[in-house]
């Protein structure tokens, strides 16, 4: 009696290994089915966030190769900076940005928050005077000696829905 006990307990072990090896080797195969599914949906969007940043930046001067090769006495990763500190120093004066081209509305200027540089030629910059919005399409121009001229092309404002 004491042997067909332990035979049956021998036979009720092994047959809990088997199926708890059979249970942990399912999971295991679906746990990595499923995190190559969530690994492929992370690669698609990140070549999808790729592409939406490509297309986004397709018009600015740090990835035109033409308006690149336009300053060629001068390196342009140089100029970026040059040309955006030198159009936001124009917030400082007391009538607000001046290539804004909108007077002042009371005593709250129009300064510039947002500068986009599109090419070798052209700015696109967001302004406000904490109620009006707008944006700007500037010209510019930049010397051998690195000084940078500006020309308001033309002017928009969101005005509000009241």
């Amino acid at each position: 009696m004491k042997k067909q006990l332990l035979l049956y307990l021998f036979i009720v072990a092994l047959l809990m290994n088997i199926f708890t090896y059979m249970y942990f080797t399912k999971k295991e195969a679906s746990n990595k089915k499923s995190s190559e599914v969530v690994s492929k949906r992370y690669k698609d969007s990140v070549v999808a966030l790729t592409d939406k940043l490509y297309e986004a930046n397709y018009f600015s001067l740090e990835n035109n190769d033409n308006a690149q090769n336009y300053f060629e006495n001068h390196d342009y990763n140089e100029l970026i900076p040059i040309v955006k500190n030198e159009l936001m120093n124009y917030n400082d004066s007391p009538q607000g940005n001046r290539y804004v081209d909108q007077p002042m509305i009371g005593e709250q200027k129009f300064i510039i928050n947002k500068i986009k540089i599109l090419n070798a030629r052209w700015i696109i910059a967001d302004f406000n005077n904490g109620h009006l919005w707008g944006e700007v399409l500037l010209k510019y121009f930049v010397n051998n000696d690195k000084k940078v001229t500006f020309e308001t092309m033309q002017t928009f404002i969101y005005l509000p829905n009241n």
